[in-house]
């Protein structure tokens, strides 16, 4: 792993391959090795000729994770992203995020255009502009003494993936409360960068991929056949579609 500095904190990321730059920006309780890594993303991305950057999140993997919430708003973690960019001296690059990382994605586009060459938003659809639905069921589990103190299901899954990562509850709980703010629609059809959209059909946390697209001038909506939020991240549809998008975007 590599380290640089965010808004005084120490953020960690990976940088393989040689190429055109795509940046990878994971979800919600994840980090860089269980969400590009182990998947597969990184060797097929570097097979089809891409240096591969992937940021642990601000809370996550091996970068810092205060327990405040302030720390967390999708812009700040935007911003995070920005940081990695110039500290890596690259005007630009492919962006790739999944569920809380398209969001983060969506915010870099947006206030950020210059720097964005792409933005594939995988695993949030319409509901990047609805807001999180559960996001106090899923805070609450993360807060409760233990598994069996969670009594939503939700709620549970997510407390149960954030145990198989190892990550700090306290941090995700905080990150939880800042970083799932709705963007407006406004903002979204405002975005310029070409724009994937990818969410596994029987996905029920996203929302609808191609209501999402339909905001966004020249947006496409990609489905990823009997794929849930959890496992759409590694499927052979997303990665195809991705390599395909990327090949056609200028």
């Amino acid at each position: 792993m590599n380290y640089f500095t965010s808004d005084k904190l120490r953020l960690a990321y990976r940088d393989e391959g040689e190429g055109d730059p795509i940046l990878l920006i994971h979800g919600f309780a994840s980090n860089s090795f269980v969400n590009w890594v182990y998947p597969g993303w990184s060797q097929v991305l570097m097979k089809s000729g891409r240096r591969v950057l992937a940021i642990d999140n601000r809370g996550h993997g091996e970068s810092d994770k205060p327990h405040d919430s302030a720390f967390y708003s999708a812009d700040q973690m935007a911003e995070d992203a920005r940081r990695l960019l110039d500290h890596l001296d690259l005007e630009r690059a492919d962006i790739m995020g999944y569920s809380m990382g398209a969001r983060i994605t969506a915010f870099l586009a947006i206030n950020h255009p210059d720097r964005v060459r792409s933005a594939v938003f995988g695993g949030l659809g319409i509901n990047m502009i609805r807001g999180m639905q559960s996001s106090q069921e899923i805070i609450d589990a993360l807060e409760a003494p233990t598994l069996a103190d969670v009594p939503d299901e939700k709620g549970l899954a997510y407390r149960k993936f954030a145990e198989a990562t190892r990550s700090d509850l306290k941090a995700l709980a905080a990150c939880m409360t800042a970083s799932r703010k709705p963007i407006s629609a406004e903002h979204v059809s405002g975005i310029t960068a070409p724009v994937l959209v990818a969410i596994g059909t029987k996905d029920d946390v996203s929302g609808s991929g191609q209501e999402l697209a339909d905001l966004i001038p020249g947006a496409r909506a990609l489905d990823i056949p009997g794929r849930d939020h959890m496992v759409a991240v590694g499927d052979k549809v997303y990665k195809a579609g991705v390599l395909e998008f990327l090949g056609q975007r200028p």
